[in-house]
């Protein structure tokens, strides 16, 4: 209950700043006399797009700590902390990354990274992970999450929301007002966009936000495979990565905040695969054991 009313104040707040935003700049007067000003049109659709994309990478690092729980090791309490802060640390520094934050969270199997860049990142671990898994496996998945961020994963994903998000809003749009001239057509007196322009636009919104919730998802399946190359290659083989992934298979995977849940080591597989933000645990084996090309 927590995460899902943090996540919906949190889209809540994003929408507020984004529409005095949009008011303020008079982006949203995208509608003239002679009709649709394709120009303001898609000026506001960058704003919504890329703006809320941002807004939620900027938050991420706060809100992941917040929704999870995550408690930030200052100082290492105790030897299972030691060792967690600094096997960080050694692959950050094979990486060429600055030292992220590091944390630990209590819940079920699970690890993610976050940040809005690769200077201000997170690496977080359940407690249901450092118990289950042995430490070779544990190390694998904490270079997975380190190789996310020296990929700038979460920064590409958000280019990539963005640009879809652009799409969405300024299509939706689009087809609205032509719908809705459709609709009017001969009616001389009306003026504005009408009843068919909104409901055309919603019903577009949600339509178009589907399909490109499977572009997204399409992407951050392929920089899992990446993640896992790029564990392999800072451990020094892929066995380990191997192994972590074949003992996740065997477990319930620990859910994530929808916000970090493309970054995490594992997710709960959705109810089809092209919304699914992680491969099968089958294919990510077969990439490392080379038979996936």
């Amino acid at each position: 209950m927590k995460r899902t009313l943090l996540l919906i104040g949190t889209n809540l707040a994003i929408m507020v700043v984004l529409g005095l935003v949009t008011t303020l700049t008079g982006a949203h007067r995208f509608f003239s006399g002679a009709g649709l000003d394709l120009g303001k049109l898609l000026f506001f659709a960058l704003i919504m797009g890329f703006g809320g994309a941002f807004i939620s990478l900027w938050m991420s690092k706060t809100l992941a700590k917040w929704s999870t729980g995550a408690q930030v090791i200052e100082s290492p309490g105790n030897s299972t902390e030691y060792w967690l802060f600094e096997t960080v640390r050694r692959f950050s520094e094979q990486a060429g990354l600055p030292m992220p934050e590091v944390a630990i969270y209590e819940g079920e199997p699970n690890a993610f990274a976050t940040g809005a860049t690769r200077n201000r990142s997170l690496v977080a671990v359940s407690t249901g992970l450092l118990q289950n898994m042995t430490r070779a496996e544990a190390e694998a998945v904490i270079a997975h999450e380190v190789a996310h961020i020296a990929n700038g994963d979460m920064v590409t994903l958000t280019l990539i929301q963005g640009v879809v998000n652009t799409f969405v809003v300024f299509i939706a749009r689009v087809v609205g007002w032509l719908v809705d001239s459709a609709l009017r057509k001969g009616d001389a007196e009306s003026s504005g966009p009408g009843i068919g322009y909104t409901i055309t636009v919603v019903v577009c919104d949600i339509v178009f936000g589907i399909l490109a919730s499977i572009i997204v998802m399409y992407f951050s399946r392929s920089r899992e495979f990446r993640a896992d190359a790029g564990a392999a290659k800072l451990l020094g083989t892929p066995r380990p990565m191997v192994d972590a992934l074949r003992r996740l298979g065997g477990m319930e995977a620990g859910e994530l905040p929808q916000n970090v849940a493309s970054a995490g080591i594992n997710g709960r597989p959705g109810w089809m695969a092209l919304f699914s933000s992680h491969p099968p645990i089958e294919e990510r084996i077969a990439a490392l054991e080379g038979g996936r090309r």
